[in-house]
């Protein structure tokens, strides 16, 4: 009987054989494959560790098939209150019926359009970034733009429309180098705040009732209170007056439910989270889920109720298709009077949110995989954004909000993703959760309520960098509005930092700010690195001179604003010296003292070079004319000696 140890390496070699000839195939060359033979090889990419990543990737993504199902549920879709109602419909049985049906919807939507979206991502670009229905975007959607339960400025058939065009509208921006350039218009520490912004935001509605544990809410006396109560301790107002954090909401029927998802759901996941376990919110979900299942508990998800019985029959078909009913392709094309006022209000929110959102996260990824060039561009840029335009659009017909690149893309590049192949392998998994859609329906609120969180490092060195950052990130929760937190930051950052160039600029330096020499180099130019490489090839023939590349302007070399929004890719530099790489941004003033430095260092090398050079010509002399040579120079210049001349008699 062979041992185990040698079935085990038996089994490896000969994996490891079919991979190398995978590898070397006409498939590995196609995605440039390590040993394909391609002259563009990606080194280090094999079949089996490219698999491996996309699954990893998927891992850390697979939350978003529930939670973005959630999230986009609570703007009521096509669902309509019946006439008399309350605005929202509050405790309507139809409409929550309906509501229920719409949420299955967009679980199939969710798994097909991340699935779709990421396996033509992959083979387009060749790169392993996986796309789905952005978080963050989904919540702008649905509580801001549509509003909860249709209760918003735009109805959600037009909204839908808006997102359609957005996409075409990225794909003529995308061609024309635009897109990349609007990204750098804003600036790196406002990007920065955004992310922050947004990661607070999620975890206001994480923690309200509607997606969430239903921990706070709305309040009189105080913008927010602590909720939880049951009914009968409200006051006139609405808010508790005593037994918080008892009830978590109108969706529970149990304090336990909201304590599980608070430490399950929470602690747990940030627990396992410490110990750098990829799938630490998966299992965070999973495990709250599983107990929430049971019947027999208080704190079921499935209560013998005439909602929770409904929800209970679909559950234990475990293993079921739901094709999309109520969502798909219902855009709203009569955009008239009222209707085309809304139409363009939510195409222009759309356009900035995304603007920031897609694009600066799609080049931090491809910037994390080490793809990116000297030029500051990476390989089929253009293409690549072409096709997350598309996916937009495309998404729209699912019912979704828009698709972006995830930065959970990161877990499965630190796997060892290079290729597409890894964001068509997690595709394929995303395609596999269609299947299993009563899984994924029956996950509650408030055992995703805790996973919407995101933190990103913002400077708060300098004063003009860090007020308008804070005022970002403050103002998208507490208005509510992603949009209103970055117009509030971008109009605070061009003011404050417009008084203190007025300052700097009319004192001729003598009065500085403190740590000015901290601030973020901001360049808004269209640098040759913003163009599409069909553009770069006709401005080297038609203008070669018009445009500065990003790595100078006007003799200083500038960082990329756009990495801001990676925190993995923080530490790159391309300064050589310790301080920069520790701060990992480069100052004026940096550059100016290297810059004298390498003047002074070329100044003196050239000087011992042409000393070097008038040694080597001078022929070989005698003692006394080389105590000669050390008087004045114009000694120097005398003839060589004549070798026939006889001896002087000296």
């Amino acid at each position: 009987m062979p041992s185990l140890a040698g079935f085990l390496d038996s089994l490896l070699s000969k994996l490891n054989r079919i991979d190398e000839r995978i590898n070397r195939s006409t498939f590995g060359r196609v995605f440039r494959l390590d040993g394909s033979g391609h002259p563009k090889t990606v080194r280090g990419a094999s079949f089996f560790r490219e698999i491996r990543a996309g699954m990893t990737t998927f891992a850390t993504m697979a939350y978003i098939v529930a939670v973005n199902a959630a999230v986009l549920a609570d703007s009521g879709g096509t669902c309509k209150c019946p006439a008399g109602t309350a605005p929202g419909c509050p405790g309507d049985p139809d409409y929550a019926l309906c509501q229920t049906g719409l949420k299955r919807d967009l679980i199939t939507a969710t798994a097909a359009l991340a699935g779709l979206s990421s396996i033509v991502f992959g083979f387009l670009t060749n790169l392993p970034v996986a796309l789905g229905p952005g978080m963050g975007l989904n919540a702008y959607f649905t509580y801001q733009v549509v509003g909860w339960h249709g209760t918003g400025q735009v109805p959600y058939e037009i909204a839908l429309t808006a997102i359609f065009v957005e996409g075409f509208i990225f794909i003529f921006l995308a061609l024309t180098g635009l897109r990349q350039w609007l990204v750098r218009m804003i600036p790196a520490t406002i990007k920065t705040a955004c992310g922050v912004g947004i990661g607070l935001f999620l975890t206001e509605i994480g923690l309200s009732y509607s997606a969430g544990i239903g921990a706070i809410t709305g309040g009189f006396s105080t913008p927010l209170a602590i909720a939880g109560c049951p009914a009968e301790y409200l006051d006139t107002k609405g808010e508790c007056s005593s037994h918080i954090m008892t009830n978590p909401g109108s969706h529970a029927h149990d304090w336990k439910q909201m304590w599980i998802g608070i430490f399950v759901g929470g602690i747990f996941v940030a627990f396992l989270m410490a110990f750098k376990v990829k799938s630490a919110i998966v299992i965070g979900i999973g495990i709250v889920s599983l107990m929430s299942w049971p019947r027999n508990t208080s704190f079921t998800y499935f209560p013998y109720t005439e909602a929770g019985e409904e929800r209970f029959q679909f559950f234990k078909q475990v293993v079921a298709f739901h094709p999309i009913e109520s969502v798909l392709n219902v855009q709203n094309w009569h955009l008239h009077g009222t209707s085309g006022a809304q139409f363009a209000l939510a195409l222009i929110t759309f356009l900035y949110v995304d603007i920031i959102d897609c694009t600066a996260t799609l080049y931090s990824m491809a910037k994390f995989c080490g793809v990116v060039g000297d030029d500051g561009d990476f390989p089929r840029s253009t293409l690549a954004y072409c096709t997350d335009a598309i996916m937009i659009s495309i998404g729209s017909l699912f019912g979704c909000s828009p698709v972006t690149a995830f930065i959970e893309s990161g877990a499965g590049i630190a796997e060892g993703g290079r290729t597409g192949l890894t964001a068509i392998s997690a595709g394929i998994c995303f395609l596999v959760c269609l299947f299993f859609a009563p899984i994924l329906a029956s996950v509650p609120p408030w055992a995703t309520g805790s996973t919407l969180i995101l933190v990103i490092n913002i400077n708060w060195q300098y004063i003009g960098d860090a007020v308008p950052s804070f005022v970002t990130l403050a103002f998208m929760p507490f208005s509510y509005s992603v949009a209103y937190g970055l117009i509030a930051g971008m109009m605070v950052y061009v003011v404050l930092n417009t008084m203190i160039w007025a300052v700097v600029k009319l004192t001729n330096d003598r009065v500085t700010p403190s740590n000015w020499h901290e601030k973020e180099v901001y360049d808004w130019g269209m640098g040759a690195r913003t163009l599409p490489g069909w553009l770069k090839c006709l401005q080297r023939k038609v203008l070669p001179t018009r445009f500065q590349t990003d790595e100078t302007k006007d003799g200083v070399e500038l960082v990329d604003n756009d990495s801001a929004m990676n925190a993995a890719t923080d530490s790159s530099s391309r300064s050589n010296s310790d301080e920069e790489e520790k701060e990992g941004r480069v100052t004026h003033s940096q550059h100016e003292q290297a810059v004298t430095q390498i003047l002074a260092q070329a100044q003196i090398r050239s000087q011992a070079l042409q000393a070097q050079a008038q040694t080597q010509v001078q022929p070989q002399v005698t003692q006394a004319e080389t105590q000669t040579q050390a008087q004045p120079q114009a000694q120097h210049q005398t003839r060589p000696r004549n070798p026939h001349a006889l001896p002087s008699l000296d």
